[in-house]
């Protein structure tokens, strides 16, 4: 449902939209609708968005928004990340309510994961 003054959609720079289905697939299950050959979107990740083919990559060094994503086992996550062609960038460290790690897509485009779980 659409609400007004919310936020709706977010997009994010792709070097290869189909290593970038590839991967969200394998490691959240989201799905994806292609508009050309240049842009897909996406369903399923609690909030929707899309991937259009750009050179650049979103990083906090670069001052980008972080998208930070909740895990119930962290671990777990980690492995998934990995296994699909993910690469971990920062290690899993705790802070004041939980622990978390930063990873990077096939793109280079980066995200965190975190959790209130202990493990």
């Amino acid at each position: 449902m659409n609400e007004h003054e919310k936020i709706n959609y977010l997009e994010f720079p792709a070097k290869d939209i189909k290593k970038t289905k590839e991967f969200f697939t394998k490691v959240f299950n989201w799905t994806f609708v292609d508009y050309g050959p240049d842009y897909t979107s996406f369903s399923g990740a609690g909030l929707e968005g899309g991937f259009f083919t750009s050179p650049l990559v979103s990083s906090t060094t670069k001052g980008s928004v972080l998208v930070v994503f909740y895990s119930k086992d962290l671990n777990e996550t980690e492995k998934k990340i990995e296994k699909a062609g993910g690469n971990i960038i920062t290690p899993v460290f705790s802070f004041p309510g939980g622990r978390r790690f930063h990873f990077a897509d096939p793109n280079g485009n980066e995200y965190a994961v975190w959790s209130d779980v202990s493990a």
